[in-house]
């Protein structure tokens, strides 16, 4: 089997290498450890008020999770404070692609099938969703086995986002306002007082007056080297395949999934981009598939499909980071001063960053509306259930 990250060619890094920037004490406002979604665009978010370093371990950004998404923003999935987060980041992102020559959001309506009882239940639970009958199914989604379903939902507002030239966006702007990107530079000592904090990163020395933790499956390291108490934060591998087939499929087909959520597919391209939604603790690493996970998410949707699988393009895994209630932790720390959270975005990292961004940057900088404050008190670290 082919195994490989989502490739992320068309990011242009032409950021600072840590190997470039002299040894000299670089100083920071707030510096952001982890080059990730969530740090790139808190960088984009931060830059222009605040002087901003992000540090990255790796020799490239996104490296892991952020490159190896599903590339869907779904505004009808995950808990209350997700979906809100969701439909802010549609919004911000559909205006940013209005400023860029292609659109960084495309249609890709999303189709829950299931029995009469469990479709009724979804649709009780969430409102935007609309009723299809089976032959209004058959006619979205015509590739489905008409024997394996009986009702159906339809999320309209669903959308296929394209991941690189939304990481692309959030680096190029950020580094435009000013902030500096440090790669090949993992942080390896921490040390905080009153005046705030001083990092060794790969070769260089950090001061800066806030350490924003955005590291991702390495948010609970991050949090133990700057000596903050943990917040149950795991790593859940997920995986991901382009698989060919040999009936053509519809590139602008729906995306399709089960009641139970525990596999869907949808287009890539003339290809089928399918998950076994898999949710399985790893530790934080550069997470591999499981061949066998794929063989058997190749069966089950060869048995409710006519497309016919023929084989796999490439596939990969990322690790998704959860807290114990499944919702981000993001704010300032109750025992470290100045020590900022921004993990544990799970399966929501990319669908909520440009909100979450702007959230986060409006706390850091103490300028967060009234009006948001109910909605970073249900992302706080000292939320209950979380420690």
């Amino acid at each position: 089997m082919n195994v490989d990250a989502l490739d992320i060619d068309a990011m242009n890094v032409d950021v600072v290498n840590a190997n470039g920037v002299n040894s000299d004490v670089v100083k920071a406002d707030v510096v952001i450890i982890g080059g990730g979604i969530a740090g790139l665009s808190l960088a984009w978010a931060l830059a222009p008020t605040r002087t901003v370093v992000l540090v990255e371990a790796e020799p490239a950004l996104a490296f892991h999770t952020s490159a190896r998404s599903a590339r869907q923003m779904q505004p009808h999935y995950g808990p209350a404070v997700i979906q809100e987060l969701t439909r802010r980041s549609i919004a911000m992102v559909e205006d940013i692609s209005a400023t860029l020559a292609a659109p960084i959001l495309i249609p890709r309506p999303l189709i829950t099938l299931g029995n009469h009882a469990e479709v009724a239940e979804l649709l009780a639970g969430q409102p935007g969703l609309k009723l299809l009958g089976h032959t209004q199914a058959m006619a979205l989604s015509p590739d489905l086995r008409p024997d394996t379903f009986f009702a159906a939902a339809l999320d309209d507002s669903a959308k296929e986002v394209d991941v690189p030239a939304l990481l692309e966006y959030y680096r190029r702007q950020g580094l435009a306002a000013g902030a500096t990107v440090l790669l090949s530079a993992p942080v390896t000592t921490v040390h905080h007082d009153d005046t705030g904090f001083t990092l060794t990163a790969g070769e260089h020395e950090i001061k800066a007056s806030v350490v924003v933790n955005a590291a991702g499956a390495w948010a609970q390291e991050v949090a133990t080297l700057c000596g903050v108490p943990s917040q149950s934060l795991i790593p859940y591998r997920r995986s991901v395949a382009i698989v060919s087939t040999a009936r053509p499929v519809n590139p602008a087909g729906p995306m399709v999934e089960p009641f139970d959520e525990s596999y869907y597919f949808r287009p890539d391209g003339g290809n089928l981009l399918i998950s076994p939604c898999e949710s399985v603790p790893a530790p934080a690493g550069d997470a591999q598939v499981v061949d066998a996970d794929i063989r058997a998410l190749i069966e089950r949707i060869d048995a409710v499909t006519t497309l016919g699988i023929t084989g796999v393009v490439r596939a990969w895994t990322g690790l998704r980071t959860e807290a114990p209630d499944g919702i981000p932790v993001v704010g300032f720390d109750a025992a470290v001063p100045n020590f900022f959270w921004l993990a544990g975005q799970g399966g929501y990292g990319i669908q909520t960053s440009a909100a979450l961004a702007t959230l986060a940057a409006a706390m850091i900088t103490g300028t967060l509306p009234a009006a948001d404050q109910e909605l970073a008190g249900e992302l706080s670290p000292q939320r209950a259930g979380v420690l």
